[in-house]
């Protein structure tokens, strides 16, 4: 019933799907969805849970379809799909403002800090960085550290690195 199926699909998707060898199931479905376009996909898809209800019908409530109207559903309701799909409509477009450094008052230095945590691995990073009024680069700092910390902590550890930096550049 299955190979009935597929035979009424299109001989471009069948022929691709059929090229890809992996014997692991996941493996294979995982490169299906790498290789196919999104239209493609989600026939496939359709077809492959259409065979699968189709094949539970028949061995657990003994009902039989016929591979053609297993077909026409899955043509059917990848057609009806595609009518409720969402239009995208103009987003606003959104002005950003001219975000830049800010120089101090003439005489002064300034020195900015900033923290940051990577998602996954536990390492934080907390920095500084010194400049004159005139923007010119006076000196930086910067911690890595591995740990579960807290956004906050480690904001707090950046500013503590901003006033460590202060007091080694003697400002």
């Amino acid at each position: 019933m299955a190979r009935c199926v597929w035979a009424l699909e299109k001989d471009e998707i069948t022929e691709h799907i059929c090229r890809i060898d992996n014997q692991d199931a996941k493996g294979w479905l995982a490169a299906v969805m790498k290789s196919l376009e999104h239209e493609d996909l989600v026939q496939v898809t359709m077809t492959l849970w259409a065979i699968w209800y189709a094949r539970r019908k028949a061995i657990h409530e003994d009902i039989y379809q016929s591979p053609l109207s297993t077909h026409n559903f899955v043509t059917s309701f990848v057609a009806d799909l595609q009518l409720v799909q969402p239009k995208v409509k103009d987003r606003p477009v959104v002005q950003s403002s001219n975000t830049c450094w800010i120089p101090p008052p003439a005489g002064l230095m300034k020195i900015n800090v900033d923290a940051a945590l990577a998602k996954n691995s536990g390492i934080v990073a907390a920095a500084a960085v010194a400049r004159d009024f005139a923007g010119r680069f006076l000196g930086a700092s910067a911690v890595v550290m591995e740990g579960s910390l807290e956004p906050e902590t480690v904001e707090v550890i950046s500013c503590k690195e901003g006033l460590a930096l202060a007091s080694d550049l003697l400002l």
